[in-house]
């Protein structure tokens, strides 16, 4: 093992549970605004609700619980998008020592089952008509699930009827004997790699690194003076989402709900709500930065905006440099030239994510550095950092004053990181979390010595900046033993426009190879800026001959951030994404490795063995790790 790094000092202890702080904040600023709702569907006025407000909201909400029976250590699962009620009905569950059970509103009925059932769940909140069959088709073998609230029938209003002749002292009673201690949540894992793991996460463990975050980092979300605006929008499913929640509640920043991950429900909610701080994971960023580029292509400026992206870049790496005590900062030449970029182009970017965006945060997994220098120089500073559902959110951020783009920042004060000899990430912190919901076993597997095996690849620079290069399990070693992490190649193929996902394959392979999807909609653009003269079959023939050139510059340009043996030789287009409905993505949108592979498994044969027929004759002996005739990608499109 190489040495842990220091840990800092830490935070106040919790002295209760999560739902103290609202309760707290109503006494103490009762005209504070901390939500704010819609007027109506796809208006543009929000209506801010006061701390008073939404602490009567959840006190008559838990009234209904008490007298619908939910008792403390119940769990209740919560089936829906990220929306008001969810925080409601999630405070009021804390409020009376329930236990939250999030399951992702895109999760199959299988997944649903197992989650209802493996949790024991005595009762589930979904959104529609559609969740409540979900629901009701499951409850046979579901005998501990006594209530299906549903949100879009009035489940709010009767609930808090329901309640209404008990008296505020009761919930207020049962809320002061929540223990820090207490589970709060039970957050299943994403399951890309057998069934999901549902982790008890603790009052204290949740609440940790919000804390620690609030006093290093919460003057950041807003300009001295004004109070800072989130918009909701990542599912509170996942932890992230859920971390959010709670770090607005308890920082007191306005918090809006954003329901529909659409790109244009996304832009509508930002430009109308306005935030000061933004927070997202890696592929919502790149989607941004990809309409970015077709809107100033559509426009006729899409040189312009090339040249200012790469003008952000550089002057953000020289910034970055200079903050680091490696350089002198930005020239005259390249401060001429962003100043005149953010006249006319940096500006209408922000404008674009409301206005008011200087910075935000970056999540789920890692963020490239091209894209983060980026956005840096268009005025937006990304933080990028690291956490598990295993560790109740954040481990890592980036030190004010100091950011390093490329890394995930350096551990939150109290939280120790350290290297295995294989490169995997083990942490201790006090967020870490109880224990997987009735497997111990699997609970004593992943924390030898009292640290959390995170199943993460890193390193640790000497400035202990962490990196993330990977999944320890998703590791490809070749025919040839090179070992290769997808991550990095995958990461680097999407930032093309044209490239939606990718998934690099390789296992007892002569060499590294990748499936990829096509964005519609970028797709859709870039058909129509082609020029193609002859009839249809020709113009169809050129069509597929410029889309091959344009994958093949995507791949040429992932492969140039690694060695020869790293790069991808051969590669498919596939003609549909991977998706939840598919069964290749996990609710949380996450990659099925086998799944894909098992999936294409014919495809990839295909890939490999169209490629070996052209190997020269006389090289029948060439390296498996560099055989001859694989020195170019393989231009393969399936139909």
């Amino acid at each position: 093992m190489r040495d842990p790094a220091p840990a800092p000092r830490t935070v106040p202890p919790l002295t209760g549970g999560l739902a103290d702080s609202l309760f707290e904040t109503a006494v103490r600023r009762p005209a504070l605004p901390m939500l704010a709702r819609r007027r109506g569907p796809g208006s543009a006025h929000w209506d801010e609700v006061t701390a008073a407000d939404f602490r009567d909201q959840v006190a008559d909400l838990a009234k209904g619980l008490i007298a619908s029976g939910v008792s403390p250590g119940d769990r209740v699962a919560i089936l829906a998008r990220t929306r008001y009620e969810w925080t409601v009905f999630s405070y009021a569950l804390w409020a009376v020592g329930a236990e939250v059970v999030p399951i992702y509103p895109t999760s199959s009925r299988d997944q649903v089952e197992y989650i209802l059932r493996d949790a024991g769940c005595v009762g589930v909140v979904v959104e529609d008509e559609q969740s409540v069959m979900t629901v009701g088709s499951v409850c046979a073998v579901l005998p501990a699930l006594r209530h299906v609230w549903q949100l879009d029938a009035g489940a709010v209003d009767t609930l808090v009827a329901r309640g209404a002749s008990l008296p505020f002292t009761t919930v207020d009673s049962m809320r002061r004997i929540v223990l820090p201690d207490s589970t709060a949540v039970v957050a299943y894992t994403s399951g890309t790699s057998g069934r999901a793991m549902g982790c008890a996460l603790s009052h204290r463990g949740l609440a940790a690194p919000c804390d620690t975050l609030l006093a290093g980092w919460a003057h950041t979300v807003a300009p001295p003076g004004e109070q800072g605006a989130v918009l909701a929008y990542l599912p509170f499913s996942h932890v992230y989402g859920l971390m959010i929640q709670n770090l607005c509640v308890r920082g007191g920043f306005l918090m809006a709900h954003e329901p529909a991950m659409t790109g244009e429900a996304l832009s509508s909610a930002l430009r109308s709500f306005r935030p000061t701080y933004l927070y997202a994971v890696p592929s919502v960023l790149e989607k941004i930065y990809k309409n970015f580029l077709r809107t100033a292509q559509q426009e006729g400026r899409g040189a312009l905006f090339e040249r200012a992206a790469a003008t952000a870049r550089d002057f953000a790496g020289a910034l970055e440099r200079r903050r680091l005590g490696r350089g002198n900062g930005p020239g005259l030449d390249l401060r001429l030239q962003h100043a005149l970029f953010d006249r006319t182009v940096y500006r209408r970017l922000r404008t674009a994510l409301g206005g008011r965006v200087q910075r935000a945060t970056s999540g789920g997994s890692p963020l490239s550095r091209e894209l983060s220098l980026f956005y840096e120089g268009i005025g937006v500073f990304v933080h990028d950092g690291y956490g598990l559902t295993e560790t109740s959110g954040a481990l890592t951020m980036q030190p004010l004053g100091r950011e390093k783009s490329g890394t995930v920042g350096q551990p939150l004060p109290g939280t120790e990181i350290r290297l295995a000899d294989d490169g995997e990430i083990l942490v201790r912190a006090p967020s870490l979390f109880q224990g997987y919901v009735g497997d111990e076993a699997a609970t004593r597997r992943v924390m030898p010595g009292g640290w959390l095996a995170t199943g993460d690849l890193g390193h640790l620079d000497t400035e202990n900046y962490l990196a993330i290069t990977g999944r320890k399990k998703d590791i490809i070693i070749t025919s040839g033993g090179k070992s290769v992490a997808p991550a990095a190649l995958e990461q680097r193929l999407r930032m093309h426009p044209l490239v939606h996902q990718a998934v690099v394959v390789g296992d007892n392979r002569p060499c590294v190879g990748a499936l990829i999807t096509l964005d519609p909609e970028f797709l859709s653009h870039w058909r129509a800026g082609l020029t193609l003269q002859g009839d249809a079959p020709a113009r169809e023939a050129r069509e597929e001959n410029a889309l091959r050139e344009e994958v093949a510059r995507a791949v040429a340009a992932a492969n140039s951030a690694v060695s020869r043996s790293e790069s991808i030789r051969v590669f498919r287009v596939l003609p549909e994404p991977f998706d939840v409905a598919n069964g290749l993505l996990t609710p949380s949108m996450k990659l099925r490795r086998d799944e894909i592979v098992a999936t294409y498994a014919l495809e990839i044969d295909a890939m490999y063995e169209a490629r070996s027929h052209r190997r020269p004759p006389q090289a029948p002996q060439a390296p498996p790790e560099d055989p001859a005739g694989w020195e170019e990608p393989e231009n393969v499109f399936l139909r």
